[in-house]
């Protein structure tokens, strides 16, 4: 069946048009003659059926019809040519992977260690968007997802597979004014201090007291923010201590920006995994990412443990 689509040809005009109200400048824009610009939207008209400019007394302008279609037709154009300059610079093994991703992982851990896949691997382009909650694969365009969850959250992800990554072992961190004279705080003394509470984990604190056998009666207490950013930007600020995963905020205790106040961790029930979709992805630039991805959480693995630290099981 033939399909009812206009040609590429009109639709770049169209699209161009629209952009800048101008036939004259859309020309300019594709190298065609104004003549050219108005004929092709002509025949787009025809085609359609309906009018998608008007005649003003400066040139032309949309219609209210032609305003809808020329939002429609915009990203469409603009998907179709990033699609095609992707296939086009992919050579070999080489090619793009599409990701969906919890946004503080994405920035705080991934995107730091990407100058290194591209060393390895520079035919490889990673694109990223940010997801906080399961999707169905077969919606989107993701070939993977990274996200943050327990295991029964994961295994109720329907039509996946997923390959944990890393565990989110969380640490008090403050700035380094918290500390005073002092190298480390006591879990009685982060109780009698300002606390900054994480919306997506509202329990943190009280767990992580409850598994030291500290009271602490202001544990649900203090400013809450939504994302992990958010809370070690806070924290670094001097407005109180956070409980974060220390894998997110590598840079701030490596700039000396941040300090953990007590090498007591908490061991949560959450941990970062790797989702993809069920049908085998056979793509070798799949199979060298995700290669690449777990190298890269194995090698983490011992930044984040401590001789020193003393691991606390979260409470149940």
């Amino acid at each position: 069946m033939r399909r009812k689509i206009p040609s590429l040809q009109a639709l770049a005009c169209f699209e161009a048009a629209a952009r800048h109200e101008s036939y004259t400048r859309a020309a300019q824009e594709l190298a065609l003659t104004q003549g050219a610009v108005s004929r092709q939207i002509t025949a787009l008209e025809e085609f359609v059926g309906v009018a998608l400019f008007r005649r003003t007394r400066h040139g032309v302008a949309l219609t209210e019809r032609g305003t809808e279609y020329a939002a429609q037709v915009a990203p469409r154009l603009q998907g179709l040519e990033r699609d095609t300059l992707e296939i086009m610079s992919s050579q070999n093994s080489g090619g793009s992977v599409h990701l969906a991703a919890v946004p503080t992982f994405a920035t705080r851990w991934l995107i730091p260690r990407l100058s290194q896949l591209k060393a390895q691997h520079p035919d490889i382009t990673v694109h990223i968007e940010t997801r906080t909650r399961p999707f169905m694969f077969a919606d989107t365009a993701f070939d993977a997802a990274l996200y943050a969850g327990t295991p029964e959250q994961i295994s109720h992800w329907a039509g996946t597979r997923c390959l944990r990554l890393l565990s989110e072992d969380m640490v008090p961190v403050c700035s380094p004014g918290f500390l005073g004279s002092r190298t480390a705080l006591t879990p009685d003394d982060i109780a009698q201090l300002p606390l900054l509470q994480q919306s997506t984990r509202p329990d943190g604190w009280r767990q992580w007291f409850a598994a030291a056998s500290v009271t602490a009666p202001l544990a649900l207490s203090g400013p809450r923010y939504e994302l992990f950013s958010m809370t070690a930007a806070a924290a670094a600020q001097g407005l109180g201590l956070a409980l974060v995963p220390r894998l997110l905020i590598e840079a701030e205790l490596a700039g000396g920006e941040l300090v953990v106040a007590c090498e007591q961790v908490l061991q949560g029930e959450r941990a970062y995994y790797l989702v993809t979709p069920e049908r085998a992805d056979t793509r070798p630039v799949m199979t060298r990412f995700v290669a690449w991805l777990v190298q890269a959480a194995t090698s983490s693995a011992p930044a984040r443990a401590n001789a020193r630290r003393v691991a606390i099981e979260s409470a149940k």
